[in-house]
C-alpha cells in the first residue's frame, strides 16, 4: 500500500505505516483483556524480600595492621559477640554450645574448613577475615559484616588467631593454593563431572545420588572432634558455607574441608581440568528457587484430584517455594531445624481442592514413639521480686547425641501440616501465625509418614487449635474429610492432601472460595532432628487464590476492540486513497 501511495504524482503522504494499526489492534486486545482480569494483588500483599550479602562482602581495600593494640581491641569484641559460642579460651565450649548444631569451631585445633590453602593449612588473614565478614550458612555464625565494622572484623580476626598461633611456624605465613583457568561450564563438562561424583570417587556415598546429602554414610559421619556431622545438602545453594560459585566449589574440592571426612585426598586423583567438570556438576544440581511471591495460584482443572504425587497432572499447577524456620515463638523451641523450605503446588476443580508439598529430608522415618512431653519453661519471675531467673530447659542440649548419631533416643516421625483460618476475615486481619489465638481458630490438616505406610488407614487427621497453649485437637471421626498419601524418594518427601471445597462444617472447617485470597501457612517435622509437638519448622502466612474462569464477557469485549481496532483501519485506508485519488 505505501508504494502506491508513494508512487503517485503529488508528494508522499508520510502516514503511519500499515504496521501501526496492526499494533493497535494488539494493544486495544490486550487492555480489553487486563480490564476484566487483572486484580490489584501487590496491594493488597505488601512486599516480601529476602535480603542477600553482596559478593564484595568479606573483599577489602586497605588491611588493618596487625598489631598488639588491634589484638587488645578485637579480644573485647570476642568476648562479646564470640564468646557465647566459641568459649572463653576457643576451644568452641561456650555457654550455647551444647545446644548448637553444628558445634562452634575450636580454634585451638587449627583445623578450618573455609580456606583458600592447602589440605591441613592454617586460613590466610583474607580466609579469616571473610568468615566473619560473610558467616557460615546453614549454622549459628552470623554474618558480622551486618554487625561490625570493618576495622572491628580485622580486630577480632587478629585476636582470633592467637588461639592456633602455636600450631604453625610463627615465621610461615600459609600461602593460598593457585586456581587455573577454568573451561567451559558445557554439558560434556557436566557429564564428566557427574561421572566423576557417581562413579570415580563415590561422592553420592554422602551426599547422596541427586545431591540432597542422604546418602547411605550420611547419618553415620562425625568430624574430628567426634561429633556427628552432615553431609551439604548440594541442591539448596543457600546452605554451601563457603560460597556457591563454581569457582567456590572447586576450590573447596582441592583444599578439602579440615576437620571432616571431605579430605583433600579425594582431588588427588583429579586433574585440574578434572576438578573443574566436577565443580560443573555439583553446580548443576543447585536447584533455582523463586522467593518473594506470597500467593499460592490454586489452578482449575476438570479432572478429578488423583493423590499420587507421581502424576503429570500436577505438572499444571505453579510451584510456590515457601520459607520455613525453627519454631522459636514459644518453648519448647526448634533452635536447629531441619528443613528450611517447602514448595507447594495447588490444583482445583468443580468439587474438591489438593495440594502438593515437597521438601527435603535426608531420612525416611516412618515409626513414632510414645515420648514424655517436653519440658516448658516456667515464667519469668516479675523484675521486682528479687528472685534469680530461673534455668530455662528449653533449649536441649545435642551432646552427646545417641549411638546412631541422632539428638534424640526416640524414634519420631515425619510430618507436614497445612493451616488455613476457620473463618476468612474480609479485612487484613488473620489469626496469629503459630496455630491461631482464642479468638480465631485454625484449620489444621495433619499428615503423618507413620500412618501413610499402613495402606488401610488414612494418614491425614483433621485439627483444630486455638493457639499454642493447648493442644490441637482431631476433629470426630465423621468431620475426618481430608485424604492424603506420600511418596520418599532419594532424600526428599512429597505429599499430597485434599479435600471438598466445602464441608457441612462450616463451624471447624475451611470453605474455600473463587477469587478470594485465603491465609495458609505451612508446618514440618523431622523426626531424626527431634522435632516433635511444638518443636518444629514454620511459615509465616502466604496466601492461596484459587484462580477464576475467564468471563465470557472478557473475549467479547476482547473481539469488539478488535473489530473496533479494524474497523478504523479499514476507515482510515479508504479515507487516505480518496484523497490520493482526488490529488
Amino acid at each position: 500500500m505505501s508504494e502506491t501511495l508513494n508512487s503517485s504524482k503529488s508528494k508522499p503522504i508520510h502516514l503511519v505505516s500499515s504496521r501501526v494499526p496492526a499494533i493497535l489492534i494488539v494493544v486495544v486486545a490486550i487492555c480489553s483483556f487486563m480490564m476484566f482480569t487483572a486484580k490489584p494483588l501487590d496491594a493488597q500483599l505488601g512486599d516480601m524480600t529476602f535480603a542477600e550479602l553482596p559478593d564484595d562482602v568479606g573483599t577489602f581495600s586497605s588491611k588493618l595492621p596487625n598489631s598488639p593494640e588491634a589484638k587488645e581491641a578485637g579480644k573485647q569484641i570476642y568476648m562479646k559477640r564470640c564468646m557465647p559460642c566459641h568459649g572463653i579460651n576457643g576451644d568452641g565450649n561456650g555457654p550455647a554450645a551444647d545446644t548448637l548444631n553444628p558445634r562452634p569451631r575450636d580454634f585451638t585445633r587449627g583445623l578450618f574448613k573455609l580456606r583458600t590453602t592447602a589440605w591441613k593449612d592454617a586460613p590466610t588473614e583474607a580466609d579469616h577475615f571473610r568468615t566473619v565478614s560473610r558467616g557460615i550458612p546453614g549454622t549459628a555464625m552470623p554474618a558480622f559484616a551486618r554487625i561490625l565494622s570493618e576495622q572491628e572484623r580485622w580486630q577480632v580476626t587478629y585476636f582470633e588467631r592467637t588461639f592456633f598461633a602455636d600450631k604453625f611456624p610463627p615465621d610461615q605465613q600459609p600461602k593460598e593454593i593457585s586456581i587455573p583457568n577454568e573451561p567451559a561450564d558445557s554439558a560434556d563438562s557436566v557429564a564428566k563431572g557427574k561421572s566423576f561424583f557417581q562413579e570415580k570417587l563415590v561422592c553420592w556415598t554422602c551426599h547422596g545420588r541427586e545431591g540432597r546429602g542422604d546418602g547411605p554414610l550420611s547419618m553415620s559421619i562425625r568430624d574430628d572432634w567426634g561429633n556427628p556431622i552432615r553431609p551439604r545438602n548440594l541442591t539448596k545453594n543457600w546452605q554451601y558455607k563457603g560460597g556457591n560459585s563454581t569457582k567456590d566449589i572447586f576450590t573447596r574440592i582441592t583444599t578439602g574441608l579440615n576437620g571432616t571426612p571431605m579430605s583433600a585426598d579425594f582431588a588427588k586423583s583429579l586433574s585440574d581440568e578434572d576438578r573443574w567438570h566436577l565443580a560443573h556438576y555439583v553446580k548443576s544440581l543447585q536447584r533455582p528457587i523463586k522467593l518473594g511471591d506470597v500467593v499460592l495460584k490454586s489452578k482449575l482443572v476438570k479432572n478429578d484430584i488423583v493423590l499420587n504425587p507421581d502424576d503429570p497432572m500436577w505438572n499444571q499447577a505453579e510451584a510456590l517455594d515457601i520459607p520455613l524456620s525453627g519454631q522459636v515463638h514459644v518453648p519448647p523451641r526448634n533452635e536447629n531445624p531441619s528443613v528450611d523450605l517447602v514448595t507447594v503446588r495447588s490444583l482445583f476443580n468443580n468439587k474438591e481442592i489438593g495440594f502438593l508439598l515437597e521438601w527435603d529430608d535426608r531420612t525416611k522415618d516412618i515409626k513414632n514413639d510414645e515420648v514424655p512431653p517436653p519440658a516448658v519453661a516456667p515464667a519469668e519471675p516479675a523484675k521486682d521480686a528479687g528472685e534469680a531467673k530461673p534455668a530455662n530447659p528449653t533449649y536441649p542440649a545435642l551432646y552427646p547425641p545417641t549411638k546412631d548419631n541422632k539428638f534424640t533416643p526416640y524414634n519420631l516421625r515425619d510430618a507436614v501440616q497445612i493451616q488455613f483460618p476457620v473463618k476468612p476475615s474480609e479485612g487484613t486481619e488473620k489469626p496469629h501465625f503459630f496455630l491461631g489465638d482464642s479468638s480465631h481458630p485454625v484449620n489444621l490438616w495433619y499428615w503423618m509418614a507413620d500412618k501413610n505406610e499402613d495402606p488401610q488407614a488414612n494418614p491425614v487427621e483433621e485439627r483444630n487449635a486455638n493457639g499454642y497453649k493447648d493442644p490441637a485437637k482431631a476433629q470426630p471421626p465423621d468431620s475426618q474429610n481430608v485424604q492424603g498419601k506420600g511418596q520418599f524418594s532419594n532424600g526428599r518427601w512429597r505429599v499430597v492432601m485434599k479435600r471438598a471445597l466445602t464441608t457441612k462444617d462450616t463451624n471447624n472447617d475451611i470453605q474455600f472460595k473463587q477469587g478470594k485470597l485465603t491465609p495458609i501457612a505451612f508446618h514440618v517435622w523431622d523426626g531424626f532432628n527431634g522435632e516433635t509437638g511444638l518443636q518444629r519448622s514454620i511459615s509465616s502466612w502466604s496466601f492461596l487464590l484459587l484462580e477464576e474462569p475467564v468471563q465470557s464477557k472478557v473475549y467479547l469485549f476482547t473481539v469488539a476492540g478488535i473489530i473496533l481496532a479494524a474497523g478504523l483501519e479499514f476507515w482510515a485506508i479508504r479515507r487516505v486513497r480518496r484523497r490520493s485519488a482526488g490529488r
